[in-house]
């Protein structure tokens, strides 16, 4: 006896018990709410109730049977799956100290504390220039210089707009 003929027993019994237990319920048969649609593909390969000799249709005929393992994975196997070379984190090579700070950086990215200092002295510079010509939207369409402290203005920066700030130049910051 193959597998295919024990399912369609089992199947077979199925629909009977079911259809006992309609009756006994008092329920009629077009009442019942299928679990699934019937779906296409292969695995709905059903016999269709057209043919002869076929029980009536039962709730478990729209079900789609899926596959399931046969087999419990071991926790072993789990492990190395989950610890698998391509997901380990990777040892960076392309990490060098800052040439201006000294704090550790990729080779290729802006150092994040170079950054940050350069972003504070911009504030800094930004709210100057706000005080100065009291909002954004008033400001001249000219290039601006900055001067720290002890800093004069050379002859080209005439015609610029010139903001003066009131401490020492950074060392980072170029003239």
């Amino acid at each position: 006896m193959n597998i295919a003929s024990v399912v369609y027993r089992l199947r077979g019994a199925l629909l009977r018990i079911e259809e006992c237990l309609l009756q006994a319920a008092g329920l009629d048969r077009q009442l019942v709410p299928a679990l699934a649609v019937r779906g296409s593909g292969p695995m709905a390969q059903l016999p269709s109730e057209d043919q002869p000799g076929e029980h009536p249709s039962g709730l478990l005929d729209s079900i789609l049977w899926m596959a399931a393992p046969k087999k419990r994975r071991t926790i072993e196997v789990n492990r190395t799956r989950r610890r698998a070379n391509e997901k380990l984190i990777k040892v960076q090579t392309n990490i060098e100290p800052c040439p201006e700070c000294g704090h550790l950086k990729q080779k290729h990215i802006l150092c994040g504390f170079c950054y940050a200092k350069v972003c504070k002295e911009t504030t800094l510079i930004r709210q100057q220039i706000q005080s100065m010509e009291g909002g954004p939207l008033r400001a001249p369409a000219t290039e601006t210089v900055v001067l720290y402290q002890g800093e004069t203005p050379r002859q080209t920066d005439a015609d610029k707009r010139i903001v003066e700030l009131p401490r020492k130049r950074p060392a980072w910051f170029s003239s």
